[in-house]
Order: structure tokens, then C-alpha cells, then sequence
């Protein structure tokens, strides 16, 4: 059956930071066992700016759902966005998807759009390697925050400490493909990964941002967008 993928993200109150960290312990289960689910992911965010503690964002949490294009909405999206200040979600069709999540390989598609890309990479850290992982991202953040057609980015995770990753919103394919391989501070990155062995388990994906409902300025979207006409 034909299966699709769905990026949900809020902007959570800050005094419901308790009630929010219990539903994301029962809330997982539920996603998971929902009719049409194939894949599910509950997480917390950051700015993106770098990694670890000091870059989490308690306001802002996330959903990522592989599922049936049939499936309804679980109840528990609905809960989450009923207690929200802000909802943004993504509709996308996989372009490209290279390594696993605990141990699955949940994206396969061969997309084609001339329109706006997401790219999310995902990664569990080696105890060992964390503090050189987090010692060579400065330069590549910066590089990032000035790439030409970044339309927002935000940090995932599913803990703060070792399971990392991105979500970056792209104006189209170029823009993404420009930066990742022609920004020298992104190129010295892919080559000390190999060198270093910062992970465990990785996954870079790519997909078709297929629609954009709710509030923009949930994903970021505003401030990146600020000066860029596009």
C-alpha cells in the first residue's frame, strides 16, 4: 500500500514542559500502535545551531510519521495540537534515503520536484566520540545559517545527549546539493565522519515538500526568511 510521511511540529507553552515529557513516554507507544503506522517518531528539538543540552528547545517538539496515505490521524496528534500555541505540519514524498533508525530503513520513494526539498539527517553518537563531534560542528553551523536558499532549520532528537540530527528546509535541490557539497566546512565534515567514526547508527534522507500547512514560524521560518526574498 502506498505509504507517505508527515512532519509534525508545535510550539508548547512553557509551563506545560512536565505534562509534555510525560506524553512523550505514553504518546510514543501510541503513534506506534495506531492502524496504517508503519514508522514513529516522537522528539525533541533544538535551534539547530549545535548539539547536546545546551541547544534544546523545551517549547518545541516534533512528530515524524511513515503511514498508510488512507490511515486516519491518530488521536494523539490531535492531543498534542489541542494543547499547542502553534502547529506547523509538513507533507513529503522521499527523494532519497541512505542508512537506518533503530535499525530500519522506514523511507523509500524516488520523488522528483522542481519545488522545495527537506533534508533530515539523523544520528547516534558513540559515547566515545561525542565531544569531538560536538567540538567540529561550530563551522558548519555557521556555514549553514548564511547558505543561500535555507528556509529553516531546526534541530531533532530523541534524547539531548547522543541522538542527534537535523531538519533543514530547502528552496530546491540545488540549494541543498550546494551546500552539501561545495561548502568546504560541510565537505571537512563527510571526510572526518569517515575518519572518526562519530556514529553508531546514521540516516540522511532527502524528500519533496509536498505542502505546508499551519504556522511557518513554528519550523523557523520567519527568521530565516527575513531577508531573503524567495
Amino acid at each position: 500500500m502506498d505509504t507517505v510521511v508527515t512532519l509534525h511540529v508545535w510550539r508548547m507553552p512553557r509551563r506545560a514542559l512536565p505534562e509534555v515529557l510525560a506524553r512523550m513516554a505514553i504518546d510514543r507507544r501510541r503513534l506506534r500502535r495506531h492502524p496504517g503506522v508503519r514508522f514513529a517518531k516522537l522528539l525533541g528539538t533544538g535551534t539547530g545551531t549545535g548539539f547536546g543540552p545546551g541547544d534544546v528547545d523545551a517549547t518545541r517538539w516534533a512528530a515524524l510519521l511513515v503511514h498508510d496515505r488512507e490511515a486516519s490521524e491518530p488521536p494523539a496528534i490531535a492531543g498534542w495540537t489541542r494543547r499547542s500555541i502553534g502547529y506547523a505540519r509538513i507533507d513529503l514524498a522521499p527523494i532519497s534515503s541512505r542508512g537506518t533508525w533503530s535499525g530500519r530503513e522506514p523511507f523509500a520513494g524516488t520523488a522528483r520536484t522542481p519545488g522545495m526539498v527537506l533534508a533530515l539527517t539523523r544520528a547516534r553518537l558513540k559515547p566515545a566520540r561525542t565531544a569531538t563531534f560536538w567540538r567540529a560542528i561550530p563551522p558548519v553551523a555557521a556555514a549553514l545559517r548564511d547558505a543561500p536558499g535555507l528556509l529553516a532549520r531546526f534541530g531533532i532528537g530523541e534524547a539531548p545527549i547522543g541522538w542527534q540530527g537535523t531538519v533543514t528546509v530547502w528552496r530546491n535541490a540545488a540549494d541543498l546539493v550546494a551546500f552539501a557539497y561545495r561548502r568546504p566546512e560541510h565537505r571537512a565534515a563527510i571526510a572526518r565522519t569517515t575518519q572518526v567514526g562519530w556514529y553508531s547508527e546514521e540516516l540522511f534522507a532527502r524528500f519533496a515538500v509536498c505542502g505546508i500547512m499551519g504556522d511557518r514560524e513554528v519550523l523557523g521560518w520567519a527568521e530565516m526568511t527575513r531577508s531573503d526574498p524567495a
